[in-house]
């Protein structure tokens, strides 16, 4: 996710908080930063804020509208008329949050986006390991795990790249953030404790050389 906001102090409350609900977030304060963000990473949901130096938030709005970005707009601005909300539901967004606003909404419309999209149904599921995204449940042969945050974001990720190989920088970027340590040894650490918990037989597989996936075993 990729949360566009001018004001520093606001935009780092917004992402520490995003991340406190186990969200990967990073932070671009200007237009020109988002635009160039959204053009080096794919993001589910980008929250942007409208009024926007350098590039105005209408014009990357209109911009990720026309382009191959697959992710949901959430327009987060002072600007809370009726006329204000259509303009920017007319320019693409999906949806449209007027400050001063309730953290708690914040958090559920942006899980809301990101269940919207069609590439992404809420329950997955490869052999008898299953991740429910809506509710942010993981189950294996029906029985809960009882996971934290990152551990069900790698288990996310590698269930939804549906067999294909995923690196260890894929994991990091996905589910941590831009700010997340690329020399530590966090997603291994991660990666273990999931391991774990899932139990016997394994279904997480170390491709050497290439990352981590997840098939039936």
């Amino acid at each position: 996710m990729l949360v566009v906001e001018d004001h520093k102090a606001l935009a780092n409350r917004i992402a520490e908080g995003l991340r406190d609900q186990g969200m990967a977030v990073d932070v671009a304060f200007d237009g020109a930063a988002a635009m160039e963000a959204t053009g080096l990473a794919r993001y589910d949901v980008v929250v942007l804020d409208r009024d926007l130096p350098r590039v105005h938030g209408d014009a990357v709005c209109a911009s990720l509208v026309a382009g191959p970005s697959p992710a949901r707009i959430l327009m987060l601005t002072a600007a809370a008329a009726v006329e204000d909300r259509v303009d920017g539901l007319n320019l693409g967004a999906d949806d449209y949050l007027a400050k001063p606003f309730a953290f708690a909404e914040l958090t559920a419309r942006v899980r809301a986006l990101a269940r919207r999209s069609p590439a992404t149904p809420p329950v997955v599921s490869v052999g008898d390991v299953a991740v429910d995204r809506a509710r942010r449940r993981a189950s294996r042969g029906g029985r809960p795990l009882a996971l934290t945050r990152k551990e069900f974001g790698v288990l996310e990720t590698l269930i939804s790249a549906d067999g294909a190989v995923v690196s260890a920088e894929d994991l990091l970027e996905s589910v941590w953030d831009a700010h997340a340590d690329p020399f530590s040894n966090t997603v291994s650490v991660t990666l273990a404790r999931l391991r774990r918990k899932l139990g016997d037989p394994p279904v997480i597989e170390t491709v050497i050389g290439s990352g981590y996936r997840l098939r039936a075993p």
